[in-house]
């Protein structure tokens, strides 16, 4: 059995004074109370250990006054044991505190409180189950929790509401709504369903989830994708030639080196998509959002642009020329080195447009500012 704390000494009493006066031993140290042999340890109860004199910025732990109220000020600085579900978790009672202070964790541990103790353990009771207290803690501890299926994040959801720890909810919420969103993402058809498609004599794809899909290298001539959702999917080196991509959401699509002449992609939505040395050529792109597209190397001869959103588009070494730009948004684009001759760029604002070794001979650069 560890021996007691040695009594401290007051700075303003002789040292070898035998008559001074008795003096207050400090508390007991925090420590865990060990197992117990005869299965006593109940979910959600919440053991409370005095601990020894404090480290804190705060009133030195001598001058809390006695009786109840200082017990409450001393729950607050020392160190607290939780039994969870049969499993003992060491924290402090400013864990408890600082991360949710509109908590009833918070609450509890304020120091604002007498809370009802067991007479000989300490103990304060919770009538929860405890089985996530353990990502309570974690939580309160660095504000974050670890992946988990919905169905526990649902559980943890009812924990989080009860100890009304409302950051903790929210958090709960976003996840289960980034989950949803995932899930409707899924595509509905596999790479094997399109092959099976395309052996048709019409292909219409109007509206599908097609997203992730891997479709490259295939024939998809003059398919209807008119509403679809292909972001991620992967059009490299396919064959697209009169495909109808109208209004699609195709962000972060790829058509590295595909065949997209003559598309029809009016109103699109292809941000941050590649199109790098790609046959874009006399292609409907009016309306299209291209912010952050990779145009490198690409052919876009001839292409109807007008009203596109080309901000931080990359169109280094792309090749315009006689491109309709009419009102194009091309703030912060890279158009080094690309071919501007006959190019239509009327009205079309330039000045945060990278144009060096760019070709502008014959282009309409009537109302552009510069």
């Amino acid at each position: 059995r560890p021996a007691s704390p040695p009594e401290s000494r007051s700075l303003s009493a002789p040292l070898s004074s035998p008559t001074s006066s008795p003096r207050t031993k400090p508390p007991a140290a925090l420590h865990p109370e060990p197992p117990s042999r005869g299965g006593d340890a109940v979910a959600g109860v919440l053991l409370l250990r005095r601990a020894g004199p404090p480290q804190h910025r705060s009133a030195p732990y001598s001058s809390l006054p006695s009786g109840p109220r200082g017990r409450e000020f001393e729950a607050y600085h020392c160190g607290v044991v939780c039994a969870a579900g049969g499993t003992k978790y060491a924290t402090t009672a400013e864990t408890l505190t600082q991360r949710e202070p509109d908590s009833m964790l918070a609450a509890m541990f304020s120091g604002r409180h007498t809370l009802p103790q067991h007479p000989t353990t300490g103990a304060v009771f919770v009538d929860r189950d405890g089985k996530h207290f353990r990502h309570i803690l974690n939580w309160l501890r660095d504000g974050a929790i670890p992946t988990l299926s919905e169905s526990e994040y649902h559980q943890l959801l009812r924990e989080a509401e009860y100890y009304q720890l409302l950051g903790l909810a929210d958090y709960i919420n976003e996840k289960l709504a980034l989950k949803k969103t995932d899930n409707s993402c899924e595509a509905e058809l596999t790479r094997k369903d399109v092959i099976k498609c395309i052996q048709a004599q019409k292909i219409r794809f109007r509206g599908l989830n097609l997203s992730g899909l891997d479709l490259s290298k295939l024939d998809l001539s003059e398919v209807d994708f008119s509403y679809a959702c292909i972001e991620r999917t992967n059009f490299s080196c396919a064959n697209l030639h009169k495909a109808k991509f109208r209004l699609v959401e195709a962000a972060h699509s790829t058509f590295e080196q595909a065949n997209l002449h003559e598309c029809e992609l009016t109103g699109a939505n292809l941000q941050e998509a590649v199109l790098d040395r790609a046959n874009v050529q006399s292609a409907n792109l009016q309306d299209a959002c291209l912010m952050g597209c990779s145009f490198i190397e690409t052919d876009v001869r001839s292409a109807h642009l007008q009203n596109a959103n080309l901000t931080g588009a990359d169109l280094n070494g792309a090749n315009l020329e006689g491109a309709n730009l009419k009102g194009a948004k091309l703030s912060g684009a890279n158009l080094q080195g690309a071919n501007l001759q006959r190019a239509y760029l009327r009205e079309v604002d330039l000045r945060e447009t990278d144009l060096t070794g760019a070709k502008l001979g014959g282009a309409n650069l009537l109302g552009a500012i510069r």
